[in-house]
């Protein structure tokens, strides 16, 4: 197969598939030519900054392409539906990034309750303000809530409970197996919002608007902590960024923006908001267990 590679990949599992016999380019495409390039390519492997939208794959399918992958869980970059409707198989890698994503928001909920962003941020610039961060909370004795609990959001759970945490979950679908595993109730939605110190949110991006609006956010405990390593649509910013200003936030940790990179400064750039630039998988073991994953998906798709 001749394989794009238009948003990285891991270098192992390149060589893999070189030897292998396949042919791999790597090149990224601006928008109003990635669909002409890929009608010279039997499968394409993008992460997040590559978007396939309907006009890419109307190109595409007159040429060659027959295999999408996304290396990472989220699809939303991809228009599945209609790819497959074309004929174009979509696939990607759910289970190799969970551990990152969740020790990344974990390490967001530690940044928050102790103001780790902003204290380090502050002593870069020669201060040293011992007394204005000296508030802190603990993690041990709190409530998690977790909206979305597939495989990060367990994952999330086994080490929120490990540090002593109180964890309830949410999501549409309730598998008891994991329930009765793991030791999380699933709870309603307006049970996570009224109860928990730490809201953690691992959706997939959802139609009808943020899971964390306005509406929602006046729902929660006052001065609770708002997770976000999903996506960035799934969260309200600017009712994010009105409840920060007046305390009914306490603190925001972020991986995820409505717009990447980010442009809503008056957010990312808050005190109490602890931020990264969507790097949750970027771990060197996430990604060579994403590499794995897109290796044996090109193997059986080829033969």
């Amino acid at each position: 197969m001749r394989i794009l590679v238009t948003d990285g990949m891991d270098k192992s599992a390149m060589e893999t598939l070189r030897a292998a016999g396949h042919e791999i380019v790597e090149q990224f495409y601006e928008p109003d030519v990635l669909g002409a390039a890929l009608k010279d390519f039997d499968a394409v492997v993008v992460r997040s900054k590559t978007k396939v939208r309907a006009n890419h794959i109307d190109e595409a399918k007159q040429g060659k392409l027959k295999l999408i992958i996304r290396g990472g869980v989220g699809v939303d970059n991809i228009d599945v539906k209609y790819a497959e409707e074309n004929g174009i198989a979509v696939r990607n890698t759910p289970r190799a990034s969970s551990q990152s994503v969740a020790e990344l928001a974990l390490g967001h909920m530690f940044s928050c309750a102790r103001f780790i962003s902003v204290a380090g941020s502050t002593m870069r610039e020669d201060k040293w303000e011992k007394k204005a961060y000296g508030k802190g909370i603990e993690l041990q004795g709190k409530t998690l809530g977790i909206v979305g609990y597939g495989r990060i959001g367990q994952k999330l759970a086994v080490m929120a409970k490990a540090i002593g945490m109180n964890v309830i979950a949410f999501d549409i679908f309730h598998i008891p197996r994991i329930e009765a595993e793991l030791g999380v109730p699933y709870v309603e939605m307006d049970e996570i919002l009224s109860s928990s110190d730490f809201i953690s949110v691992h959706a997939p991006a959802v139609d009808g608007g943020a899971l964390i609006n306005a509406e929602n956010i006046a729902k929660m405990k006052d001065g609770v902590c708002i997770i976000n390593t999903s996506r960035g649509t799934n969260v309200d910013e600017a009712a994010l960024l009105e409840a920060l200003n007046s305390g009914k936030v306490r603190a925001a940790g972020l991986d995820v923006f409505a717009e990447e990179p980010a442009t809503n400064k008056a957010l990312y750039s808050h005190p109490m908001v602890s931020c990264t630039p969507h790097i949750g998988a970027a771990t060197g073991e996430a990604q060579k267990r994403i590499g794995t994953e897109i290796v044996d998906i090109i193997t059986n798709f080829a033969e």
